[in-house]
């Protein structure tokens, strides 16, 4: 495994993309729990309020069609709710404002945001963005492990089809979590969060020669799934609180599917109406 996209080639006929927290690693639930949410607790002081708080916090990034929204629309999302049920939240309408509207959603926007605004409220959705940072990386590497199945599901696929890490995770990170676990090995190519969208990604692979009727893009959020619609290629999910059966089905069922030319139509359907159902 190695490379950049720009140098990437096709080795095989078949292309299978996967997702990295939430997906591939058991990583997405740990780090909204133990980091996103209790940090925010902390930098609005909202800890009399904080067990109701923190159950609609996952409830938006994990449990519910928004899964996976950039950290500060989903901030903006559960400042709205904390200000309208709890107590208010000041200048939270510049946050709002700024989670719609800009172009780029990082701590280095918003920070160029709070030289030209000075919102008390841009400034401390950075003060959180960065506390949830740290608090990540405090995280022991042994809380951030691969789902079971995952490293025999990849083996399989990778016998069969070309496949590629599409994460919007640090790379990094992404980088880090797979070698200690080993599963570099069965990956052709890593590209996260400075290489672009889901969608940019999957757009350029396609250019390598794959035809999109012989890719898959695996996730486990509603971006995985538009991802792969935008590019007219299959998607399978990953299914939250069952990702130990989708992977096992994944490597059973889905990935020779793909290959045989059966993946379109009914399995397809099938696979669709179950992931939307779970996040309902």
């Amino acid at each position: 495994m190695g490379g950049k996209l720009e140098t990437f080639q096709k080795r095989k006929d078949f292309l299978i993309c996967v997702d990295s927290d939430g997906c591939a690693m058991d990583t997405m639930d740990i780090k909204h729990i133990r980091c996103f949410g209790p940090c925010m607790v902390e930098e609005w002081g909202l800890q009399q309020w904080k067990d109701p708080i923190l159950t609609r916090w996952n409830d938006i990034n994990l449990y519910t069609m928004t899964r996976g929204i950039n950290r500060f629309k989903g901030l903006a999302l559960m400042l709205r709710e904390v200000n309208d049920q709890y107590t208010k939240i000041e200048d939270l309408e510049s946050l709002e404002d700024w989670a719609a509207n800009s172009d780029e959603l990082s701590n280095s926007a918003i920070a160029k945001a709070i030289e030209k605004t000075g919102s008390v409220c841009l400034k401390k959705a950075l003060s959180w963005s960065e506390s949830v940072n740290e608090s990540i990386n405090a995280l022991p590497f042994e809380v951030k492990k691969p789902y079971e199945g995952v490293r025999e599901g990849l083996a399989y696929a990778n016998e069969r089809a070309d496949v590629v890490i599409v994460s919007s995770a640090n790379l990094q990170a992404v980088m880090e979590e797979w070698e200690l676990y080993k599963l570099l090995d069965h990956v052709d190519l890593v590209l996260a969060q400075d290489t672009g969208s889901k969608a940019f990604c999957i757009q350029e692979l396609l250019k390598k020669g794959y035809d999109p009727a012989n890719v898959l893009m695996t996730g486990d959020a509603p971006g995985d799934y538009d991802a792969a619609t935008k590019n007219g290629v299959y998607y399978y999910p990953i299914l939250v609180k069952h990702e130990k059966e989708s992977w096992v089905e994944f490597r059973e069922t889905a990935v020779d599917k793909l290959i045989g030319g059966e993946y379109g139509g009914a399995y397809q359907d099938e696979k669709v109406a179950a992931f939307l159902k779970n996040l309902s």
